[in-house]
């Protein structure tokens, strides 16, 4: 090609790449994904704290000098990775998936190292290893954590915040996996008047009724709160836990929209499949029994989903009474009159008489089972007589026959569990008060083929 042709060529080309340019310039540039309000709930539960902090990284990163041997030996060999992860299965803590900060679900972790509770801390567990969305943290340590955080603020001579000082007045959980959440509310709300400002007073102390926390993809199924289903289902329901002293009234109003989307995402959840063998044979007979025995307390799923919502009396459901007694009528009333029950505008029951039945939608994964966490397998549920008088969980292993928890039985709490009270944490015991797995024996009419056949059609939903 001659010099001719190259400046011909030129003129046609040069222009036409002038004006793609100047068209690529005047583009409008690509529009951000929108988010949607419960996509923004989730990331508002991870990103921003709603609590003071509950300790910094130079707290966590040396809590394990507080631990017991041969553990602290262990750690003290060990890489900072290994140290973290050995926490973190100490705490029942879940390290955010690809996450290069390895930051946990249960914790909001500021660019200043500050470490926040979420709402995830009882909300976000795993089963199998699998962190399911909305499975109970059912490996939950608060109160181990708790002493152990105050253990190592008072060894560096930092300051106690309201986690340790709580822990003073009232149970934080007395097993692992277990929480005195309502209780923390009931306390931090008579501090406060109907607008949720602070007033002065002491708040009431309170034992413990060691509450398992429910599954939250049956959320959208749920008219109320609670296993007593006393107050409405509400986004205000939802932010009674951030009664922290340093959160004032205007606050509350502040956050409001923000737990509008967090309700929008605890909406969309949906339980997790069964990963395992279905007797598909038993199944359509399960399926039958259910709609017989179980649908009238507990609903249906699936195309003929419906569910009750309705409360079955104490004298009728048998299971313990601690945490239906936990509270008290004018307790209650006191919560509806409140901001959070809108000054008196939403329904309650001041004095509901027994517990909601939750919905058994992926009732494989939300072991263990009541409203204690008294159960550990489905099996063990169906089959009253066999229920352990103690026992002790495994970390990620889990029953796929049975349904539940793989654990280790015993008649009476081992030595060393009677001598420590982390290690006791560590067990479920149902002689003590609050604890108790009895009751729930409508199945005892069915013999082991129809409970065999309901437990394969259990897995399914």
């Amino acid at each position: 090609m001659n010099s001719r042709h190259l400046r011909i060529l030129a003129a046609i080309v040069f222009p036409l790449l002038l004006l793609r340019a100047s068209a690529a310039i005047c583009e409008e540039p690509a529009a951000a994904p929108v988010e949607s309000p419960a996509q923004r709930g989730y990331r508002l539960l991870l990103e921003k704290p709603y609590l003071s902090p509950d300790f910094d990284q130079r707290v966590f990163d040396e809590l394990w000098k507080t631990w017991e041997e041969p553990l602290r030996s262990k750690a003290e060999k060990a890489t900072p990775d290994e140290r973290r992860q050995m926490a973190f299965s100490r705490y029942g803590l879940i390290e955010r998936a690809g996450d290069p900060d390895h930051r946990p679900l249960q914790y909001v972790v500021d660019d200043k190292g500050n470490w926040t509770m979420n709402c995830l801390a009882c909300h976000q567990g795993k089963v199998a290893g699998h962190a399911y969305p909305g499975v109970p943290n059912s490996l939950y340590a608060l109160e181990t954590l708790t002493e152990e955080v105050a253990e190592t603020k008072d060894r560096l001579h930092k300051k106690h915040t309201r986690m340790e000082t709580g822990s003073l007045l009232m149970p934080l959980g007395t097993t692992n996996g277990t929480t005195n959440a309502v209780m923390f509310g009931v306390a931090l709300l008579a501090l406060r008047d109907p607008d949720l400002n602070l007033r002065r007073g002491f708040p009431p102390l309170s034992g413990s009724h060691d509450h398992d926390a429910p599954a939250w993809w049956n959320f959208h199924r749920r008219r109320s709160l609670y296993s007593d289903g006393f107050a409405m289902k509400s986004h205000r329901a939802l932010m009674q836990f951030l009664l922290d002293p340093e959160n004032k009234g205007p606050k509350f109003r502040e956050w409001e929209n923000d737990f509008k989307d967090i309700y929008a995402w605890l909406d969309s959840l949906k339980p997790p499949k069964y990963p395992g063998l279905v007797d598909a044979g038993l199944v359509d007979k399960g399926h039958g029994l259910f709609n017989e025995q179980c649908a009238r307390c507990h609903g249906k799923a699936g195309r003929d989903e419906r569910y009750p919502n309705k409360i079955i009396p104490i004298e009728t459901v048998g299971t313990d009474p601690a945490r239906l007694n936990a509270l008290t009528p004018e307790q209650r009333k006191a919560y509806g009159a409140s901001w959070f029950g809108e000054y008196g505008k939403q329904p309650l029951v001041a004095d509901p008489g027994g517990y909601v039945p939750p919905p058994l939608d992926g009732i494989w994964a939300s072991a263990p089972y009541f409203h204690n966490g008294s159960v550990p397998t489905v099996w063990h549920v169906l089959h009253p007589d066999e229920r352990p008088k103690v026992w002790l969980r495994s970390e990620d292993s889990y029953d796929l026959k049975r349904v539940g928890l793989e654990f280790q039985a015993f008649d009476t709490l081992p030595r060393a569990a009677l001598v420590s009270r982390k290690e006791r944490r560590r067990y479920f015991d149902t002689t003590q008060e609050g604890k108790s797995a009895a009751g729930h024996r409508f199945q005892d009419e069915l013999n082991e083929e129809e409970k065999r056949a309901l437990l394969e059609y259990l897995k399914t939903i």
